[in-house]
């Protein structure tokens, strides 16, 4: 095939591929995830048929391990996990250090040294945010105390992994592999303190930056393009930050792609316009992670279920039986309901995306053997498939418990879950209460302005980004007769006169004015003063002429209530020889 449609033919046949898997494993209640590794084990050298491009499938899972952790960082929820921290991160670092260290155990049993063992913990004991909420969202958990207590583990886990794929670099050497050329640990003839140390200080000043100056440079830029008006531009301008912020940071800071990417998510996430920017990225992250599972299945060999069956089982019970076990104990242990323990260890009982990254680090630092990214993918797979049973075995195991024991079941670790459950009511009725104001500033912004019930929802959103504030004081003239058409004003308090040869014309709130001249490119006709203090939100000429560009209805509106006005004024004239009404 000649190398200019090499790319094409590698993203058009994973695309293809995996939508069709994908489907077939959503049909028999399998995650999706599944049937893509599938298509990447169809796609790949290992297996007969279309063999896709390896080397250009691993670029392309790069971007989605890029977009994968900007994803993270943008729904990365500080209140959510100071809410949780008292199971969270204590069940998560201890889970964390258990598995990896019963994996250090499983690959002394191998014969595998110690830094395959720590490689192959690690990957064993993080679980897949992807499975995870979908099972969450099936069995309507997501939003309880214990889906809120899983994700929470879960997002600790994500933390704890990002700091390992730091951190392995630069210890890699010590355990029997090789610093990568051009990593964050390549320092030659640095002791290994010093390396560790030098490596926590570049995250540690990587870390100050995106935190101290994110929020205050990319909320501006967002709302900058935002008032634009364009959406593809705002979708640019939004991949290029996360993106700009991985690479500028690699490049730099000499932290890891993924690293820059999920402090890109979490400063862009304190932005108000974070909930847009996850919606228009939404569709290119998940295009992007489709392709990583893709690349991930192309690495497979099948062949590990038939060499080394006992190392995929042994390596499986440790995730399902193992890692449930470890979690339902750890809950229990911080005095927390049986019902929030079987379902944190049945949701985190897999592994997923963070195993293929920390596997794929392993190798190419040349501490895992390649058999070990085998098994782990393997293991992941089928832990995948079977996380559906292990969460209903669970739900089962709930049932009985409490109908069996009810007492154990409703006392224990009941004040505890109410303190938790008291806490997230809190955090909920905040997000509650701010969806609610900016609800109620819409709903006002309409009641007020019943001009733009003309337009939907997203596009008075838009308004509100496009809109000016602009105050005025008693007497203070807001429009000077002969001045060119600068925007049109909406009068949300106060009231302003209309200065005319006669009597002044007075316009109270929910009034405008300003848009004749901005009709007819004229110049403005009277003076406007203000009687009293008055807020106005002021519609540029340039977001004027674009916003009812693309909503003709309105601009409809505003050109019938100006023809109204010119016919007033008209019979003004008629009457007592005044000049224009409107300004």
């Amino acid at each position: 095939m000649h190398q200019e449609v090499s790319l094409i033919a590698t993203v058009a046949v994973s695309f293809v591929c995996a939508a069709i898997l994908g489907y077939l494993a959503d049909r028999v209640r399998l995650p999706p995830l599944v049937g893509y590794l599938f298509a990447g084990i169809v796609m790949g050298p290992l297996t007969p048929g279309f063999v896709a491009n390896a080397e250009l499938a691993s670029q392309l899972a790069e971007m989605g391990v890029i977009l994968l952790m900007f994803g993270v960082g943008l729904h990365f929820s500080t209140a959510d996990l100071l809410a949780v921290r008292g199971i969270a991160v204590p069940g998560a670092i201890a889970r964390i250090v258990v598995v990896t260290l019963l994996g250090i155990g499983l690959a002394s049993w191998w014969g595998w040294n110690l830094g395959a063992g720590i490689v192959l913990g690690l990957s064993l004991s993080v679980a897949s945010t992807v499975v995870l909420l979908k099972a969450l969202e099936e069995r309507n958990l997501l939003n309880s105390a214990s889906g809120r207590v899983a994700v929470g583990w879960l997002i600790v886990e994500d933390l704890a992994t990002v700091l390992a794929l730091v951190l392995l670099p630069a210890v890699a050497e010590l355990l029997g592999g090789h610093a990568t050329a051009g990593g964050l640990a390549h320092n030659a003839g640095l002791p290994l303190p010093l390396t560790i140390a030098l490596t926590l200080v570049k995250v540690g000043a990587f870390a100050v930056m995106a935190i101290f100056l994110g929020p205050k440079i990319v909320p501006w830029l967002l709302t900058l393009v935002a008032r634009t008006g364009s959406r593809e531009l705002f979708t640019l301008t939004v991949l290029a930050i996360a993106l700009g912020i991985a690479f500028g940071s690699a490049k730099v800071f000499g932290v890891s792609f993924a690293l820059g990417a999920f402090f890109a998510g979490v400063v862009m996430s304190e932005s108000n316009l974070s909930h847009r920017a996850a919606a228009d990225s939404l569709p290119l992250q998940n295009a992007f992670s489709v392709l990583f599972f893709v690349s991930v299945g192309m690495l497979f060999d099948p062949s590990i279920l038939v060499r080394q069956p006992m190392a995929v089982i042994s390596a499986l019970a440790l995730i399902v039986v193992g890692k449930t076990i470890v979690s339902f104990l750890i809950v229990v242990m911080l005095r927390y309901p049986i019902g929030m323990a079987l379902t944190v260890s049945g949701g985190l009982a897999q592994i997923g995306e963070f195993s293929f990254i920390l596997a794929s680090l392993g190798v190419s630092l040349g501490l895992l053997p390649s058999d070990g990214q085998d098994i782990i993918l393997a293991s992941a797979i089928i832990s995948i498939t079977l996380n559906p049973l292990v969460c209903l075995g669970a739900e089962a195991l709930h049932t009985h418990v409490h109908t069996r024991w009810p007492v154990l079941s409703n006392r224990f670790g009941r004040r505890r879950h109410e303190a938790l459950g008291r806490e997230l009511e809190k955090i909920r009725a905040i997000n509650e209460a701010r969806e609610h104001k900016h609800q109620l500033e819409m709903e006002e912004l309409i009641e007020t302005f019943p001009l733009f019930a003309k337009v939907d929802e997203d596009s008075q959103e838009e308004l509100l980004l496009l809109f000016r504030p602009k105050s005025a004081l008693p007497g203070e003239r807001v429009v000077r007769k002969g001045d060119r058409g600068d925007g049109m004003y909406f009068l949300s308090s106060g009231a302003v006169e209309v200065q005319l040869p006669g009597e002044p014309i007075r316009l109270e709130p929910g009034a405008f004015f300003g848009e004749m001249a901005l009709l007819s490119g004229g110049r403005r006709t009277a003076d406007v003063v203000a009687v009293d203090f008055c807020q106005f939100f002021v519609l540029e000429r340039r977001d004027f002429n674009m916003f009812t560009a693309k909503h003709p209805v309105l601009r409809q509106a505003v050109s019938e209530m100006a023809r109204e006005r010119t016919e007033m004024n008209v019979m003004r004239q008629k009457r007592d020889q005044p000049s224009s009404v409107d300004s």
